[in-house]
């Protein structure tokens, strides 16, 4: 039994759900949702709460039922709250700044990367070397901020390139 599945999803205030069989649309104040699930799953709508079961005891059924269940929370909490991701970015001459739509990055390469915002995503630098990327869409945020770390990925030496807020790059010692 999953205990993910299990737990009902509240709905809070300002948000309305509308389920069509498979097709589930939320729509708050941070914007619209909308997404398909699998036949392995039901989702039905209870008072203030959303619950998703199985269709059947089969394993896929389980393996679907605790993910069905993530996803149409995550969509509930990214148009209520929101989600936000920290870029951190180390090295010497490293910058980000936005203009007109794009994130120009200063990388260390012989030219400065153009880096397209999507429209779903909100991002600011309070510092050269910080970047706050927040969405309501919890999936396009980290495909996103997983584009921008790979653009310079974060180097075991001396620990310079792109890597989120938190993370630990674990350091290797030089050539002796």
């Amino acid at each position: 039994m999953s205990r993910v599945g299990k737990k009902p999803i509240n709905i809070p205030e300002g948000v309305t759900v509308s389920i069509d069989g498979q097709l589930v649309s939320v729509k708050g104040p941070k914007g619209e949702l909308n997404r398909t699930l699998d036949q392995e799953v039901r989702i039905k709508k209870e008072d203030n709460a959303i619950l998703v079961e199985r269709s059947n005891k089969s394993k896929m059924a389980s393996q679907k039922w605790g993910l069905s269940r993530t996803l149409v929370n995550n969509m509930v909490v990214g148009v209520t709250e929101g989600f936000q991701k920290v870029l951190n970015i180390e090295g010497v001459g490293y910058k980000a700044i936005v203009k007109n739509g794009f994130l120009n990055l200063n990388l260390g390469y012989s030219h400065e990367i153009k880096f397209f915002i999507p429209e779903a995503i909100e991002v600011k630098c309070p510092k050269a070397t910080v970047v706050e990327l927040s969405s309501y869409d919890k999936e396009i945020l980290g495909q996103t901020a997983a584009e921008i770390r790979a653009l310079r990925l974060p180097e075991p030496y001396k620990g310079k390139g792109v890597k989120y807020e938190g993370e630990y790059i674990f350091r290797k010692e030089g050539k002796k």
